[in-house]
């Protein structure tokens, strides 16, 4: 007994005395219940829209401020004309448009009944139907407003709703696009770094050392067959959306692999960063898993809108890479978007990938002198 006593007490030191499981054992826990309980969230906040006003009387800017105050919606521009609401739609930047018909407040007093067109972006289905019942209710609620203030007769609000680029609400149009940066960052990022750390795990590192070749030598050798396979789960994966899945595709696709490729080689740089930190398999996983896939799955955008998390949550969203690479995606595929409204997103994906290959070089070099 007192042998079985010690040993456990041995095993106890051991692993207090190994940082890397306390890390996991206490570190994990607390980052998935952080990502998890703020970031999945079923309520919008934030939700940035914008109002087309061909009335621009009392009643229309009366139910405009009541938009305003709602904590769903941010008001973010007002349109001039009908023209311009395809092109806020490509660019991105808004999920909804509120459309008054001209004449609106007068029709509402003598006929009772006036129309509102609400157009919501439906690249993201779930969001685009929350975001229209929140609308719906506000227009509902000031309805019931203006009956009870004892108007002459029941007046009523038509609401004509259209769903852009996604109009039978297919939830796959949201998930192919988002599993495309999980898949490429798994197979580029988590293998990449696993590859390297096993070669440090089985002394053929210092094989290397002796050779001819220089660090970036090295590091080329061991991430160009992850970047052609990724290549090919990246054509793969667009036939089966193409062809199973009847995913449109709407975009360039020149554009496509091109921008595919900066992200490929982005979590490549990511993966040869990891592998130049960990000293073993299990630490490149884990830091893999904790670092790269639950921020993938959380904090991109891939499953719950990035602006509805906190605000704390929002600001590290946007150093996650798929964050902006599933913007891209969705531009290309679902919105037809070219580079002259993508070219902020493929900006930052190139400074992420160049910081990476500077810091993966440098701590390389560190690590094999």
């Amino acid at each position: 007994m007192n042998s079985f006593t010690g040993f456990v007490i041995k095993e106890f030191k051991q692993i207090y005395r190994d940082t890397r499981t306390l890390m996991v054992l206490f570190g994990m826990p607390v980052i998935m219940l952080i990502l998890f309980g703020f970031a999945i969230r079923n309520e919008v906040t934030n939700a940035n829209i914008a109002v087309l006003d061909l009335s621009k009387d009392e009643v229309t800017r009366e139910i405009i401020r009541k938009l305003e105050a709602s904590k769903a919606f941010e008001l973010s521009d007002y349109l001039e004309s009908y023209d311009e609401v395809e092109q806020r739609f490509r660019e991105g930047n808004i999920k909804e448009v509120v459309v008054f018909e001209p004449d609106f407040g007068n029709k509402l007093g003598k006929e009772g009944q006036a129309d509102v067109q609400v157009i919501t972006d439906a690249t993201d289905p779930n969001l685009a139907n929350i975001v229209q019942s929140y609308t719906g209710a506000i227009l509902l609620d000031h309805v019931r407003e203006m009956n009870a203030n004892g108007m002459d007769g029941k007046v009523g609000i038509n609401v004509l709703t259209k769903m852009q680029y996604n109009p039978e609400l297919k939830s796959v149009n949201l998930f192919v696009p988002g599993l495309i940066a999980v898949i490429l960052m798994l197979v580029s990022a988590l293998m990449t770094s696993i590859s390297i750390t096993r070669e440090k795990e089985m002394g053929n590192m210092e094989i290397l050392l002796v050779s001819p070749l220089k660090p970036y030598h090295i590091i080329l050798g061991k991430v160009l067959p992850y970047l052609v396979l990724s290549v090919v789960n990246v054509i793969t994966i667009l036939v089966l959306s193409k062809f199973i899945f009847q995913v449109p595709f709407r975009g360039n696709l020149v554009l496509f692999f091109a921008e595919s490729t900066l992200f490929i080689v982005t979590a490549l740089s990511l993966g040869v960063f990891i592998s130049s930190v960990a000293n073993n398999q299990q630490t490149a996983m884990m830091v893999s898993l904790a670092g790269l896939l639950l921020p993938t799955l959380l904090l991109s955008g891939f499953i719950f809108p990035v602006s509805s998390m906190p605000l704390p949550l929002q600001v590290i969203s946007n150093i996650i890479p798929a964050k902006w690479f599933l913007i891209i995606v969705r531009g290309i595929m679902l919105k037809g978007a070219g580079i002259t409204l993508l070219w902020k997103e493929t900006l930052i994906l190139v400074v992420i990938a160049l910081l990476f290959i500077v810091l993966s070089l440098k701590k390389f070099k560190v690590r094999l002198q």
